[in-house]
């Protein structure tokens, strides 16, 4: 791999002065990045060539409607990955609704009064909001906040600041998601090893060990993949679900007086008798709904039908069975408030309880950070992080990938919240912050799609939007006064990642409309080219730039110093669609025949897949740009940042010195482009430049 760093030579004899030169170090010249994919608009054809264009028509990942057998095992895998998270809900939430702080006694006015609370967030917030309305945003068949964001910014908005205010929220609601893919292994684990109290005090030591080996072992297995212990999650669901619900009609049969908590009334009236106090409990409450963006989000992975299906006969069955019964415990024996879930459960079954508890936690921690590894390749492809180590851990699902960078950051934020919190009941505060605080972004964004992209009628938004949000905003109240007590750390990590994602992409903004001012038109220079006597070899150059319109620096670069061209040379730019993904036959989005043996390509990939050059080249094979692996070479631009010591402003872009040295230390870490493009290494060649900013 050759890299040449100086941007200083005066210009050499040759190529001839026709020919442009890559700019001198006084310019402070800007190479392109082949790292981020460019989301620019059509390339504008040269006159007198063809074009060809094939529109993105994406087709979803799975079956829309799915029957028979291929419905239930797509709604039986469903509960392994969807319905983890929300599933092991009923080990802490109910508990915690009676923590000695909020000073509400078991009695059976209050009992009833938070049994109800539950079941009518689970029914307005999953069954209403979430899965009647937020699972119809589907982006091709994609859910998750940024698919919804992308499905937005696709559509072209009429004010640029409200364009603006609508990815920030979807993006400070992406970074709220990591911060439960931090917390949920962390309280879920520790939850079921909370059993180990039920059995004996004298195990109250070993608690906190035992949850950090098993969440070492979690994170060590990613790097494997779940493709082999996948198709198990499902059935050991099932088998939890059945189980918590069987615990709860033992309790319910022998207290039937409690589903009359069912009754909306009740809620009403607990909220009435202890006013604020009842406001406070809305924090606890919210942790019965935990994993509700599950939904959404891993929508892609089984649709509507069996997400739905698997909530409405099973989930919600199996979760009302054991809130009731764990509050018919309760009112029976007031005491039994310390760990209700597990007082469910004679002492003899406690072991097995806990055993298949545990199991649950991890697979619910699975999903989450399944999740964290999905919406990091969203971010890298849609340009809001630098490149990242994305390793597909399985043949046969596109979608299962590995980061390792993600990994071991998720990994550490465990460790430190386990060791910090020590215990469920002190992590609960920390969770109901990141979660409400993303189902408020949610409702927004629903409502601008409801609106913008679908038409609906604007008073039936409004209505809509203003319900979901005042059950947001109620949650979210009720976490704001915890925040002192944990709820400050998914703030403070929601806010650093913010910052690292506006960052970068302003950054690269910044860095492409300077590039824009150097950049030679293309039209010009290969009009320059065709005058010129520059040797010819054999072979193809393939040229990867960001600005498909105009020649590449790293081709100037390389006229510069090396003084010769390839037989063909291909100018390719790699874009990120709006869409989940798109088919190879879909790929090339624009195909153009040059003069002097140039080739433009604009090749295209969704924001949930890889790009991958040597695909391109494949499926340009198919339509007659013949290129041949060991004839072909990769020319990659290489940016050396220096942050200059003033801030950068130029119309509606600025960037403080300080963000400026953020950008280049990121952009200096970002991973290699011969690795993101899946290059081979001994056919690339990276051209330097030193770029002030």
């Amino acid at each position: 791999m050759d890299s040449d760093s100086s941007s200083t030579d005066s210009p050499a004899d040759f190529p001839p002065a026709s020919v442009p030169q890559p700019p001198a170090a006084h310019t402070t010249p800007v190479s392109e990045s082949a790292g981020t994919p460019s989301a620019a608009g059509r390339a504008t054809p040269l006159g007198g060539v063809t074009a060809k264009h094939v529109s993105p028509l994406p087709t979803p990942r799975v079956d829309t409607n799915p029957t028979g057998k291929r419905l239930a095992v797509l709604t039986l895998m469903a509960l392994g990955v969807v319905y983890g998270d929300i599933g092991t809900s009923p080990l802490y939430a109910f508990r915690e609704c009676f923590k000695p702080e909020y000073g509400i006694a078991a009695t059976a006015a209050n009992v009833n009064g938070i049994l109800s609370l539950i079941v009518w967030a689970l029914t307005l917030i999953v069954s209403v909001k979430y899965l009647l309305f937020v699972l119809r945003a589907d982006n091709h068949g994609e859910g998750g906040i940024l698919a919804m964001l992308a499905l937005i910014i696709g559509k072209d908005t009429s004010r640029i600041y409200r364009r603006a205010v609508i990815v920030m929220l979807g993006l400070f609601g992406a970074a709220l998601l990591y911060g439960e893919g931090i917390i949920t292994p962390a309280i879920s684990v520790l939850g079921a090893m909370e059993g180990l109290n039920v059995v004996s005090p004298a195990f109250s030591p070993v608690v906190v060990p035992a949850t950090l080996v098993v969440l070492i072992g979690l994170f060590v297995v990613q790097r494997f993949g779940t493709h082999a212990v996948g198709r198990f999650f499902g059935p050991l669901m099932l088998i939890w679900f059945a189980a918590i619900a069987a615990l709860g009609v033992k309790e319910i049969l022998r207290t039937p007086e409690v589903l009359a908590a069912v009754n909306p009334m009740y809620a009403v009236a607990f909220i009435a008798e202890h006013g604020l106090g009842a406001f406070f409990i809305l924090g606890a409450v919210v942790l019965a709904v935990t994993g509700a963006e599950a939904l959404y989000a891993d929508m892609g992975h089984f649709g509507k039908k069996p997400i739905r299906l698997a909530w409405f006969w099973l989930v919600f069955p199996c979760l009302l069975l054991n809130y009731f019964g764990q509050g018919a415990l309760v009112l029976r024996d007031p005491t039994a408030v310390a760990n209700p879930f597990y007082l469910l459960a004679p002492r003899e079954l406690l072991y097995p309880l806990i055993g298949i508890a545990t199991l649950a936690a991890v697979i619910a921690s699975q999903a989450l950070i399944s999740g964290a590894f999905s919406l990091t390749q969203q971010c890298v492809q849609l340009g809001y992080s630098p490149r990242v180590t994305i390793v597909h851990t399985s043949a046969r699902e596109y979608g299962q990938i590995y980061i390792p960078e993600v990994n071991s950051a998720l990994a550490l934020g465990c460790f430190l919240v386990v060791l910090g919190f020590q215990s469920s009941t002190a992590l609960g505060a920390a969770y109901g912050i990141a979660v409400t605080g993303t189902m408020a972004i949610n409702t927004v964004l629903f409502g601008v799609v409801a609106a913008a992209r679908w038409n609906w009628p604007r008073p039936t938004v409004l209505i809509l939007v203003a319900a979901f949000l005042a059950i947001d905003v109620a949650l979210i109240g009720a976490n704001v006064i915890k925040v002192a007590h944990g709820g400050w750390v998914p703030l403070v990590l929601a806010m650093a990642l913010f910052t690292l994602m506006t960052t970068w992409k302003r950054g690269r903004s910044i860095l492409r409309e300077r590039l824009k001012e150097i950049t030679m038109p293309l039209p010009a220079f290969l009009e320059s080219i065709a005058t010129s006597l520059i040797p010819r070899v054999s072979g193809t150059a393939v040229f990867m730039t960001s600005e498909p319109d105009g020649a590449p620096v790293v081709l100037l670069h390389h006229l510069k110093h090396n003084k010769v061209l390839h037989e063909q040379v291909i100018l390719l730019s790699l874009q990120t669609a709006s869409v989940p993904e798109l088919a190879p036959s879909q790929r090339i989005f624009t195909l153009e025949r040059l003069e002097s043996g140039f080739v433009r390509v604009v090749a295209r990939y969704g924001f949930m897949q890889s790009p991958d050059v040597k695909e391109v080249l494949a499926v340009l094979r198919t339509q007659g740009i013949k290129t041949r692996p060991l004839d072909t070479s990769y020319y990659l631009g290489r940016e050396d940042l220096i942050p200059a010591d003033k801030p950068w402003k130029k119309g509606g872009l600025t960037m403080n010195i300080w963000r400026k040295r953020l950008f280049a230390i990121m952009s200096k870490n970002a991973r290699s482009a011969a690795a993101f493009f899946n290059l081979p290494p001994n056919r690339v060649v990276e051209l330097g430049t030193q770029i002030e900013f």
